[in-house]
């Protein structure tokens, strides 16, 4: 068996990033920006006024008075200058005339006719957003997992269109004469196939797309007809079918050019990784927690990786433990939790029961706690390392 981190290295040494896109802006949410998105304008175009008010000349006293010679609306530019004592009526986002230099609140003035009189105690401004403020022609957006927010700022760059990693297909595969698909009726000797739907919702929220193909009876000629279907996949992963019994024929595959077999961790021991024919192929145990924990732990990393993503190992946060914990086996153990509120930390209690196939406490964390393999016991308050589920 290898430890943990030795099976996710050599996951993602195959889970290389793929060709790259170009889609347009609008449909770009969630997806991998590959390219540096470069400005090919500055932001804001020209000096803007940033309130509605009265675009003035130097450093006007109470009481000046000024002759309004025009306006300036979004959209509208004075096409004027302005002079000493002189004023332009100015909106929010207008481009600031010629020759004015600050914009004098609209409450600081008292109005009449086309003048207007500085009070008392005005503001001192300048309330101008200088050109190139937000950003310049040349400036960047370096890759990343596309937010809403990244997509107003590419809009605003004047970029239509973004160079997107393509998104990588999945093909899930569960195996196994005992499962039967949701809504089918079960003989006594028969589950429900549930690992793959988990799965599924994971690797589309990761920016991938999951094709859930037929399950594979326990037969080599059934599992081969299966796998036919998965041609064109980026990723092949089956679920069940690599441990060590009779029925067990992922390992046994022909044209699998094994990585690594076993790992150091609980749930998820009897863990596959390799190429099909030259295809990554991820093969997760059975067990639903097996299988899910290992999705979050080796197949989440490589779709991030097939992205792009340069740091596509899952990341630990801390928090501090609420109950006292026994040594640990020499197989690192990644515990289902709860997190709750806590004073700098949150707080973070495992569940009693971590049988594998519970799906029940699955549902119910929101964490995995790792204890490292051969841990010694850790009492209440310690700090540990969690994931998020």
């Amino acid at each position: 068996m290898i430890s943990v981190e030795e099976a996710l290295a050599q996951c993602l040494a195959l889970a290389t990033p793929l060709s790259t896109e170009t889609i347009p802006l609008a449909e770009a949410a969630g997806r991998w920006l590959c390219t540096p998105a470069i400005a090919t304008r500055d932001q804001p175009p020209f000096d803007a006024s940033a309130m509605d008010g009265y675009a003035v000349q130097g450093n006007p006293s109470p009481d000046d008075v000024f002759a309004v010679i025009g306006e300036a609306g979004a959209g509208h530019r004075f096409d004027g200058q302005v002079g000493p004592g002189q004023a332009v009526r100015i909106f929010t986002g207008a481009p600031v005339p010629y020759g004015a230099t600050r914009v004098v609140l609209q409450e600081d003035v008292v109005t009449l006719g086309d003048r207007i009189i500085l009070r008392e105690g005005a503001d001192g401004g300048p309330h101008i957003r200088p050109k190139g403020q937000d950003f310049r022609i040349g400036d960047s957006l370096s890759p990343r997992r596309l937010r809403p927010n990244d997509l107003a700022l590419i809009a605003a760059m004047n970029l239509p269109t973004v160079a997107v990693t393509r998104r990588p297909v999945v093909a899930l595969i569960a195996t196994g004469d005992e499962l039967v698909m949701p809504g089918e009726a079960p003989r006594p000797d028969q589950i429900i196939a549930s690992n793959g739907f988990a799965l599924q919702a994971m690797i589309t929220a990761a920016g991938g797309q999951a094709r859930l193909l037929p399950i594979a009876r326990d037969t080599m000629v059934e599992l081969a007809t299966v796998l036919s279907l998965a041609e064109g996949a980026d990723l092949i992963v089956t679920i069940g079918g690599a441990s060590v019994g009779d029925h067990d024929l992922v390992g046994q595959l022909a044209g699998l050019e094994r990585s690594f077999w076993k790992i150091a961790m609980r749930p998820g021991k009897p863990l596959i990784a390799g190429r099909l024919h030259g295809v990554p192929m991820l093969g997760l145990p059975g067990n639903p927690v097996s299988a899910i924990t290992c999705g979050h732990l080796f197949l989440l990393p490589m779709i991030r990786a097939m992205l792009g993503d340069p740091a596509p190992e899952p990341v630990p946060q801390r928090a501090r433990l609420s109950v006292d914990l026994p040594a640990n086996g020499p197989r690192a153990h990644y515990m289902r939790a709860r997190l709750s509120s806590g004073e700098g930390l949150p707080d973070i209690t495992p569940f009693d029961r971590q049988d594998s196939a519970l799906l029940s406490i699955l549902g119910q964390a929101d964490a995995l706690l790792i204890r490292p393999a051969s841990a010694p016991a850790c009492p209440a308050g310690s700090v540990v390392s969690w994931l998020s589920l």
